[in-house]
């Protein structure tokens, strides 16, 4: 597996481009490709908390500055949706994985798979959930469109139903040109491959800035 270039110098830089980038005279500039205003954020898995408290110090300081800012949790947005199956169901899923888990862990865990997967991956899973809470707050401060950051956050709680790549494909061409900021928890294998939680094989699928 390739090593890591990951630095722990690399969060404290990251944030201080993004603002800088964010903040640009000219606008906010976190991409290359006009009309494709996404950007990422890697992050190690043990640095969760950290990044937590860096972004929401970052939303403060925008938010001095006028801006407004929308921060999504993804696992909030899993976990609505897994309530929304019913207790009953939930229950038996429950029982069911635990019941399999005994007997080959693998098997529990692709069993979990399957009755998760449908339910987030795609682009009426939590891509659609996503894009509604982007144009829900776009439409509650029109005013305030272009200087609007989306942080969206909490990813690690997808492992390891969903690659986040797919989740940004889904969600491309559907948030009003808003930058929107993928926090990543994983490890960057070179310029341009992530591994998601440093555990899959690196996904090279990603066409964001990775920052810094």
């Amino acid at each position: 597996m390739t090593e890591s270039l990951f630095q722990n110098s690399d969060l404290d830089q990251a944030i201080v481009a993004l603002k800088k980038d964010l903040l640009a005279e000219g606008g906010p500039s976190i991409s290359t490709m006009r009309n494709y205003n996404f950007a990422i954020v890697p992050y190690r898995p043990s640095d969760e908390f950290k990044v937590r408290q860096k972004v929401r110090q970052l939303s403060d300081e925008l938010k001095a500055e006028g801006w407004g800012v929308l921060s999504i949790s993804l696992q909030k947005l899993m976990l609505d949706r897994i309530r929304n199956l019913g207790e009953d169901v939930i229950g038996s899923l429950v029982e069911r994985e635990r019941r399999l888990f005994e007997k080959d862990p693998a098997r529990g865990l692709n069993h979990l798979r399957s009755k998760v997967e449908p339910e987030i991956e795609g682009p009426e899973g939590l891509a659609a959930n996503v894009t509604r809470l982007i144009g829900d707050f776009a439409d509650r401060h029109p005013n305030l469109v272009d200087r609007t950051v989306i942080f969206i956050g909490r990813a690690g709680s997808l492992y390891p139903f969903l690659r986040t790549s797919a989740l940004l494909k889904h969600i491309d061409g559907k948030t009003r040109n808003i930058p929107v900021v993928l926090l990543y928890p994983g490890d960057r294998r070179d310029v341009s491959a992530l591994s998601f939680m440093g555990e899959l094989d690196a996904d090279r699928d990603y066409r964001p800035r990775i920052y810094p």
